[in-house]
């Protein structure tokens, strides 16, 4: 059977275009990968690169996008919206077909223990490769950010290398459920709008379950927005928590301007959506077309 994974490297850097063609350079060096998606974005300073293929390949793939992060990124020039302790930040490895979550798991600490012991940086296994639960929200991984990398290193140590790399900082590697990236734009400047309503929609302070949320500023746009990563979109849809950001920026007299979908989707996840605006009663999936044609 045919083993697919899905790998989603995030990479602090979202606005030099000669680092982002060299990612996406190495990203399509491995013969059977595919580089299905990726995107970049200055405010954030971030490029997040979506790869599919087998276990050995998208390891190859990912040890090379690694090298190619370490060489060109110098984290103590960077400078972003998004939280990151790394020139590679965070690689997550999700299993699709014909591969498990243990097996996934396994992979990422192969990963982790050869980018500790061949580029020198120092690896946090999170998610489903967490020692223990203490280690598996990325939020917690991430605490205190590149800046306080060194301090949070000697008191909770790494999985794997001891010492911060003086320009890459440290990498969290994991395995994990599919996860919807997804980032909704306000028609405010005010970035505290953003921080309040995110504080509403994040599981950490009482609002949607699986839902983490941040308010940020886009400085090119002149516009604040939620940004969101919902981990289980089963139990809380991409349209619930648009919904509810709607709603909570009507209460601050803005409206949401655009959404952006970072990476891909599972089409579920999409389909969803349609199913809960559109209010449809007693739909079966067969309904869909595309779900009765092969290939």
């Amino acid at each position: 059977m045919t083993q697919i994974i899905q790998c989603i490297p995030n990479f602090s850097e979202g606005r030099n275009p000669g680092v982002i063609r060299s990612l996406v350079t190495a990203a399509q060096s491995v013969p059977g990968v595919i580089l299905a998606d990726y995107s970049s974005d200055a405010s954030h300073n971030r490029t997040v690169i979506t790869l599919l293929g087998g276990p050995e390949g998208i390891k190859t793939a990912v040890l090379a996008l690694a090298k190619c992060a370490r060489n060109q990124i110098n984290m103590n020039l960077h400078q972003g919206e998004h939280p990151r302790i790394g020139a590679v930040d965070v690689i997550p490895f999700v299993p699709i077909k014909g591969i498990t979550m243990e097996e996934c798991v396994n992979l990422s600490k192969e990963v982790g223990k050869e980018i500790s012991s061949e580029l020198q940086i120092p690896v946090y296994l999170y998610e489903e490769s967490a020692a223990d639960t203490s280690r598996r929200n990325l939020a917690d991984v991430r605490r205190g950010q590149y800046e306080g990398l060194a301090k949070k290193m000697a008191q909770w140590p790494p999985d794997y290398g001891n010492i911060p790399h003086p320009t890459a900082g440290a990498v969290a590697v994991g395995a994990r459920r599919p996860l919807i990236a997804f980032n909704v734009n306000l028609s405010t400047s005010d970035i505290s709008i953003a921080k309040k309503i995110a504080k509403k929609v994040r599981e950490s302070s009482g609002g949607l379950k699986y839902c983490k949320a941040i308010g940020i500023m886009l400085k090119e746009k002149n516009s604040a927005q939620v940004s969101m990563n919902l981990t289980h979109y089963e139990t809380t849809s991409i349209y619930t928590a648009v919904e509810l950001i709607k709603s909570e920026a009507a209460k601050h007299g803005v409206a949401i301007v655009d959404t952006e979908l970072i990476g891909i989707a599972p089409a579920k996840a999409l389909l969803d959506c349609a199913i809960q605006y559109l209010q449809l009663k007693d739909f079966d999936y067969r309904q869909v077309l595309e779900n009765h044609i092969g290939g």
